[in-house]
């Protein structure tokens, strides 16, 4: 049997060939049956939502995850590989809204929570096939048929477990707080959704310092106009609710008389001392106040007294915009300070519903100290809303600032803006709460939005129009223009600022007070740090860094969502008594529910009603019910003081769902339990996903794997970087700069493009994809493996060339075979060691260079003569068992990255062989045979390869074509180990580069002449410059080295001077008739001078290569003889009469004569000759 010869590489259609015979063969599964009993190696994959298309980084992220599953199944591991499907959260909401065209307050009104979650449930898998597909596609080896999908059942079954684990552990807890909330997604966000790459970003707002009139103002401020403090803000819309001023208790400030730069008033301003001229002229205070007009560019300003900020501390301001007035409200959970108004102003105390409030702007609109305040910009007085910053909350609450609270008709309490993003509307506030704290003044402004990016007006059919929400006036303007107006308003400028947006509408968010479950998380903080530094991150930088820092400032885990399609949170309560149950499995809820139904609380068991078993865990069983909203928030279950019990309405966090696939994709603890508690599928070796999971699916599995195992999640992580365009943009549909993967596949085939995305760049590194480097990793890699086989393949059929005979021993074969041998071995080793550190760029490059460095343009071409002697000689066995073994070897250690191509490979040269493995992907990993490195050869073979490439340079940088024999190589050497590993390939240098002669000789092959720069050293030497550039030009070969080194010291005009390496240019020049290069501390010099017999030699080379190139256009085989007739020529004559012996070997013609003919015009530029060439 022959080995395989094809015709051209089309790499979609190996691709394709491959892949249906890997079908065929069940091959992925196979890997998994034979490899049945092996110690595993675990690798998670994380679930992507399949509610999108697929793009082209996901190639990138699933090419890198299929690398190192593959080459462990080589290694002889069990490779279990099981696709997910992450179902919840946003993405999909906010998809089905769009396309419903409602919003999230129509749920519950014009669609039922029933039929929303349905078209969720529907939504969610309408691309999986397209997903599929692709993974198919790019030989992404997974479990798609059996897939973990994280809106299961039995996947909700086992979150529940876990969450109930945290609440046993009393690290899940309710509680009151500003969170970052996302109006254009109608739920609050936890602190890693928050700090996904491009959440925080550059924005341009309008931004007011303000005045706020101080009522109890010493007399001497009084004098001059109206006494202010004045604050800074870059959010305007807050000032209605602001409630106290802070001060830094350190800062020095400084009371100013001047004026109101736009109404020109007189006002008295407090502020910090080192930002008044950030204000107000520094020349402005050398001006005379009475002076000033209306109008004038400068200012002028009197410093009347400098004060420490704790003298500031308990001074009083009137409330800037007095729509709405303060309040709390009152309780067990109340502030003391609250209770105690109260009871002492029943007057100020009110009631909505069963709660009770009290109004508290008696408490409010004071200075406070505080010491994170800083004069990096502002006036050093900050204002503070203690309903929208969480540091603004906490300020407040510990100097007894009340918040500024509206009371809505449900009587909960709320800030002034709400979920939506506007200020509430008269109709929604209870009125009870109207007649104690609403001044008419509110009106003006109620229902407004506070950014246009949540208006109706710019979301028309739930698309965002961002050009024209920026473009148009916003909220901001319009209240820094009142109060420009009204003169409260100090300055008004536009100001850049970093402003966090929802990661998944790209809008603002707002913080927000909030009721939520929390998981405590910053408890265990020290632990989460310690197990981090086992992980093996790739790169290290994100472990250390992005992940390692996130996790030293640790805030605990916002888990509640106030969505409809998602895992509910498993907690039944009732807010009165305060009691309340955390449900750990279906099992659990459903006897909680029995005794529910047996107090009278619930009419039926509605899990009992579907037919539900518990502890049957059969996938039709659980079919039977449903997890999600809106069946769970029907069901009531009782206390064990007979009170009833409501669900919490909160989902949990969608990450928490990806974060528990460890433990959900087996359903343990109910299945599979020993597998996990045994370590066997726990924890992973390896993980990848990208950069942006850093904070997200690696954050939840690392805390969730902490806190309930005491473990990691993962031992090794690869982060990897961003797919660009070639320009260095996201790829995006507004750009139009998308690659479509399908298409990318089809036009160059997996393999290519899998190679380039991974030797490119290193996987954490963005990558900048650009389809010419497909093309080119396809020309320079794939082309020259497959020339290679080729050339193996023709002369191995025609030799009848048999690997299965006994090899001919390592110490008899040629110093080139047991030189590329040795190369392959150290391949071996270093491929190893790059996929074991999770280097695969490294891998690839390394083979890269063997097959076109080492193989293809050395090995391959060098030995040529041997494939093409006649007899099958050791020799040439030799050179075939050697070519063999080093395409086989290739094979496999490709094999992970371009795994059709190696597959192809593997199978074209095993055809012919009984024993193997049915494919390369199911056979072992090679192993390095230490005994076969020869270090000493490599380099010499190193050394060798690096002249041949200078001499090759020095050629095409003089035009001369490498046929054209030349006479003499110059080496200047003076380490005799270089010059013995020079000697030791001395000949075959000459022979690659067609040079006669390799000489080793003593000093510098090039010329050095020193130049002044006389911009520079005319300063430094001034009337001597000429004496010294002339000093300079005179340098001898051993002062222009020395000088190289840094200075030489000089005497000119018996002055002693010293020159400085950077006061000159040190130019080299070629000596006459040679040109020379050097690298590092190699110097090459080629003599270009080309004698008569030199001549003729390069005319004799062109000869042959010409009828080279004709025997191979015209069909010869390469064994066929034949005869040449040329037609005489002055140049060629000669040429052809002194090598008309090398000729017609080198091209397999028994005859060769000059006559006259009417054959083939050979063209040799300079002139033309008819050939005639036969066969014989």
């Amino acid at each position: 049997m022959k080995f395989q010869e094809r015709q051209g590489l089309n790499l979609f259609e190996v691709n394709r060939e491959v892949l249906a015979e890997w079908d065929k063969q069940d091959l992925f599964h196979k890997s998994m049956s034979e490899r049945e009993g092996q110690k595993e190696y675990v690798f998670f994959e994380g679930p992507p939502s399949a509610n999108g298309h697929p793009g082209i980084h996901h190639v990138m992220a699933r090419t890198i995850k299929d690398v190192f599953c593959r080459y462990k199944t080589m290694q002889g591991f069990l490779v279990k590989r099981k696709a997910g499907w992450d179902t919840h959260g946003l993405p999909v909401e906010l998809g089905v809204e769009k396309e419903l065209g409602i919003t999230k307050e129509d749920i519950g009104k014009t669609i039922s929570i029933e039929d929303y979650n349905a078209q969720c449930r529907r939504n969610v898998m309408m691309f999986t096939e397209e997903w599929a597909d692709l993974s198919h596609l790019m030989g992404y080896w997974v479990d798609m048929e059996h897939p973990y999908i994280t809106y299961e059942n039995s996947y909700i079954e086992t979150l529940w477990w876990l969450l109930k684990q945290l609440y046993n552990k009393d690290l899940l807890y309710k509680g009151y707080t500003i969170q970052p909330y996302s109006p254009g997604a109608g739920t609050g966000l936890s602190s890693h959704e928050l700090n996904q790459p491009g959440c925080y970003r550059d924005v341009k707002d309008t931004t007011v310092t303000a005045q706020f009139e101080i009522t109890d103002a010493p007399e001497a401020w009084s004098a001059w106009g109206t006494p202010v403090f004045l604050a800074w803000t870059t959010t305007p819309w807050t000032l209605p609710s602001n409630t106290a001023l802070c001060v830094g208790p350190a800062i020095d400030y400084v009371v100013v008389k001047t004026y109101n730069p736009y109404t020109a008033s007189p006002v008295t301003a407090v502020m910090a001392k080192s930002r008044l001229n950030a204000y107000l002229k520094a020349e402005g205070a050398e001006l005379a106040l009475a002076d000033y007009k209306a109008g004038d560019k400068v200012i002028p300003y009197e410093i009347i007294a400098e004060l420490k900020g704790t003298d500031l501390v308990g001074m009083h301001y009137k409330q800037l915009m007095p729509w709405v007035k303060p309040l709390e409200k009152m309780g067990h959970l109340a502030a003391d300070f609250v209770n105690e108004y109260a009871q002492a102003h029943p007057e100020k105390v009110f009631a909505v519903g069963a709660d009770q409030f009290v109004e508290l702007s008696e408490l409010a609109f004071r200075v406070i100290a505080g010491d994170y305040v800083t004069t990096d910009d502002g006036t050093g007085i900050v204002h503070i809303a203690p309903t929208f910053g969480a540091d603004d909350a906490k300020v407040a609450r510990d100097a007894q600032i009340p918040s500024l609270f509206m009371i809505n008709t449900k009587g909960e309490t709320r800030p002034m803006v709400d979920l939506t993003g506007k200020y509430y509307v008269e109709a929604e506030l209870a009125p009870e709460f109207k007649a104690a704290c609403l001044d008419a003044s509110y009106a003006h402004h109620a229902g407004d939005y506070v950014k246009n990016a949540y208006a109706p007006e710019f979301n028309v059919g739930g698309k965002y129009d961002a050009a024209a929400a920026e473009k148009a006036e916003d909220l901001n303007i319009v209240i820094c223009m009142e109060m420009k107006q009204e003169g409260s308003a100090f300055k008004i400028e536009k100001h850049v600022h970093n402003y966090p947006h929802c990661w998944r509408t790209d809008k603002p968010v707002l913080y927000y007070p909030l009721d939520s479950w929390f998981i405590r998380s910053s408890a265990v903080k020290e632990r989460m740090m310690e197990l981090n530094k086992t992980i093996l991150w790739k790169p290290e930088s994100t472990g250390t860094g992005r992940f390692g820092k996130w996790l030293e400032n640790l805030n605990d885990w916002n888990l509640s969502r106030s969505r409809y399609w998602g895992t509910p949170l498993p907690i039944w309560r009732n807010a009165e008594s305060r009691e309340e149950i955390c449900i750990g499995s279906v099992e659990e809820l459903y006897n909680e529910i029995e005794k529910a139904v047996a107090a009278g609380v619930m009419t039926e068991n509605p899990l009992k009603a579907k037919g539900f078993v518990p502890g049957n865990y059969d996938k039709a069983n659980y079919d039977l019910i449903d997890l999600h909203r809106p069946y769970v928030d029907n069901i009531k279950l009782v206390s064990e003081t007979g009170k009833v019990l409501t669900r919490e309405l909160d989902l949990i966090d969608v990450w928490f769902d990806s974060g528990a696939m460890p433990y959900a994709q087996i359903h343990y603890p109910f299945e599979n339990k020993e597998a996990l508690d045994n370590r066997t599928c726990y924890p992973a070796d390896f993980i990848a996903e990208g950069v942006d999971q850093t904070r997200g699916w690696f954050y939840t599995l690392h805390a969730i794997a902490t806190m309930v195992f005491d473990n990691v999640a993962f031992k090794a992580v690869i982060s990897n970087g961003l797919v660009l365009d070639k320009f260095g943009q996201k790829m995006s549909k507004r750009l139009g700069n998308g690659i479509d993967p399908f298409e990318c596949i089809k036009e160059f085939g997996s393999d290519p493009v899998r190679w380039y995305m991974i030797t490119n760049s290193a996987p954490w590194d963005n990558l900048k994809f650009d389809k010419d480097g497909v093309k080119e990793v396809a020309r320079s890699f794939f082309a020259k493996l497959f020339q290679s086989y080729s050339f193996f393949a023709m002369y191995a059929n025609v030799d009848g060339f048999d690997n299965s005979a006994a090899q001919v021993p390592y110490a008899q074969r040629p110093e080139i075979d047991r030189w590329i041998l040795s190369e392959l071995q150290t391949l071996i080793q270093g491929v190893t060691a790059a996929y074991e550190e999770y280097e695969p760029t490294r891998a690839g490059r390394l083979i890269e260079t063997f097959v076109a460095d080492n193989l293809s343009n050395w090995y391959v071409r060098l030995n040529r003569k041997r494939f093409w002697a006649g007899e099958m000689t050791e020799d040439k066995i030799s050179a075939y068992q050697t070519l063999y073994e080093c395409l086989l070897t290739v094979s496999h250690l490709m094999a992970p990255i371009a795994p059709y191509y190696a597959d192809r490979l593997y199978r074209d040269l095993t055809a012919v062989v009984s024993e193997k493995a049915e494919s390369v992907h199911l056979a072992l990993f090679p192993k390095a045979d230490e005994a076969l490195i020869d270090k000493n050869l490599e380099q010499q073979m190193q050394l060798a390869q690096k002249v041949t490439s200078m001499v090759l340079s020095l050629r095409k940088k003089e035009r001369i074509i490498v046929r054209q024999p030349l006479q003499r190589i110059s080496i200047p050497v003076n380490d005799a180990t270089m010059k013995a590993n020079l000697e030791a390939v001395k000949q075959l240098i000459l022979d690659e580069v067609n040079v006669k002669q390799l000489e080793f000789v003593e000093g510098d092959m090039l010329e050095k002449k020193v130049k002044c720069n006389f911009r520079i050293m005319g300063k430094k030497f001034g009337k001597m410059m000429k004496a010294v550039a002339a000093a300079c030009e005179a340098l001898t070969k051993e002062q222009i080295a020395q000088l190289e080194q840094g200075q030489l010291s000089l005497e000119v005009e018996a002055t002693p001077i010293v020159i400085e390496r950077e006061d000159v240019e040190i130019i080299s020049e070629d000596m006459p008739g040679w040109t020379v290069t050097n690298e590092g501390a190699l110097t090459v010099a080629l003599d270009l001078t080309i004698t008569d017999e030199l001549r003729k030699e390069g005319w004799a080379r062109e000869v042959v290569k010409r009828i080279q190139n004709f025997r191979k256009e015209s069909g010869f085989e390469i064994t066929d003889r034949i005869y040449i007739t040329v037609q005489p020529n002055e140049q060629l004559t000669p040429a052809i009469e002194a090598y008309r012996e090398y000729i017609c070997a080198q091209v397999l013609a028994d005859a060769l004569e000059i006559a006259d003919n009417d054959g083939v015009e050979f063209d040799f530029e300079d002139f033309k000759v008819n050939v005639t060439i036969t066969k014989k």
